[in-house]
């Protein structure tokens, strides 16, 4: 794989609509991404910490873009993710690493681990992940990365 595919993968991540919202950061190398967002008190359920779909976000983002490190031509796409939250995040920056751990012509398997600000494991998640029919240089951010 090449620096330029990771490159424009970081470049589509960042340019997304969602990511207005969440401001995250990300950083892709072969088989492994890790993404970053600060921690922003309008991510909290009622009991003051971040909501499951923020851990879930982090988790399915960087095991994805670990994924699709791995992949030049398509998009990839979440078919399945288990998360696991075991400690609440209420400040800070929530950080998540992904690994691609298993994968065969058709499908990906991938982990991410999710730590708070002082490195404490807060969740992680698995997911499969499967080759879309969109090609990658369709996406105009990505296209424009590689150009």
């Amino acid at each position: 794989m090449s620096e330029q595919h990771y490159r424009a993968l970081q470049a589509f991540y960042l340019a997304t609509p969602i990511n207005r919202i969440f401001r995250p950061s990300i950083s892709v190398s072969a088989g492994e991404a890790t993404v970053a967002m600060p921690i922003e008190e309008r991510f909290f359920h009622a009991a003051g910490a971040i909501h499951g779909a923020v851990y879930f976000k982090v988790l399915d983002d960087a095991a994805f873009f670990a994924a699709n490190s791995l992949e030049q031509e398509v998009f990839l796409l979440t078919t399945t993710f288990t998360t696991y939250l075991t400690r609440p995040v209420s400040e800070g920056v929530l950080r998540a690493v992904g690994k691609v751990v298993n994968q065969n012509r058709t499908q990906f398997i991938a982990e991410a681990v999710a730590f708070d600000a002082q490195e404490r494991e807060v969740a992680r998640g698995n997911g499969l992940f499967v080759r879309s029919k969109k090609p990658l240089r369709s996406i105009e951010e990505y296209a424009n990365a590689c150009a």
